[in-house]
């Protein structure tokens, strides 16, 4: 059964849905959503297990793909432009081996179709399971916690924005902590190999591992009407360090 996915819609015009990246929530998007909503139906969507969107007791990217697919059918939306993020953008690539008829373009950004190594993600994992909330009466308490674990400042204020008061005295996260730890070889898997003939934009970080130049043929031949632009100084949060260079490149193709 999908989920009832959170989204927040602002704007009117052709459609353009963005899906966030792991640990992520529509947030992440809101300068780019609100810039681009002068001129397009902007909706920017919590995906199952984050943000908004109900916890659930499995994640998969066809899960996720059929989550986003209940949301078109909600809104009758097609002629889309479907964008992702890392996790978002594996959900999009396989959404679009799906539905390719409910899309007039594909941008992902900084992630092929393979499967990636867990690495970096099970320290993560780690530090946010291990966080033990229930002990913790602030804020800064918990971030000195991530802060062990994690060296990269950035990180860890990136996953502070989805910590949250539930009720007074109480902090949870927003995300579903326990799932994501479980699943995360899901997550970093690969997409399958349906090959995707929707016309597709991928945007790569020229400082980022996502998509080094010996995937590209893989890319190439998974997504023969595919191309990839690359944005030099960026690293794997392209939106964030790009945004006016990748709003520029979503309207190139909407």
């Amino acid at each position: 059964m999908s989920a009832d996915l959170f989204f927040r819609r602002e704007g009117a015009g052709k459609p353009i849905v963005i899906l966030h990246g792991l640990y992520g929530s529509s947030d992440n998007f809101g300068h780019i959503g609100r810039t681009l909503a002068s001129a397009y139906d902007m909706i920017l969507v919590d995906e199952r297990d984050h943000g908004r969107s109900p916890h659930t007791d499995r994640i998969t990217y066809p899960l996720m793909a059929e989550d986003v697919h209940a949301l078109f059918t909600k809104l009758a939306l097609k002629e889309v432009v479907l964008v992702g993020h890392s996790m978002g953008g594996k959900t999009a690539m396989v959404f679009a081996q799906h539905w390719p008829e409910l899309l007039r373009h594909l941008v992902v950004i900084d992630i092929g179709p393979r499967q990636y190594p867990i690495g970096e993600h099970a320290v993560i994992a780690e530090a946010l399971a291990s966080s033990d909330l229930a002990s913790k009466s602030s804020r800064q308490a918990v971030e000195a916690h991530l802060a062990q674990y994690i060296p990269e400042p950035g990180v860890v204020q990136f996953l502070m924005k989805s910590l949250y008061w539930r009720e007074p005295g109480k902090l949870a996260w927003r995300f579903n902590v326990p799932l994501l730890q479980r699943d995360m070889g899901e997550i970093t898997g690969a997409i399958g190999p349906g090959v995707v003939q929707v016309p597709t934009l991928f945007i790569r970080g020229g400082k980022s591992p996502y998509i080094p130049r010996e995937d590209l043929a893989q890319i190439k031949e998974q997504f023969p009407n595919g191309r990839v632009e690359t944005i030099p100084y960026a690293g794997h949060w392209v939106h964030a360090q790009a945004p006016e260079e990748v709003m520029d490149f979503i309207r190139s193709v909407a």
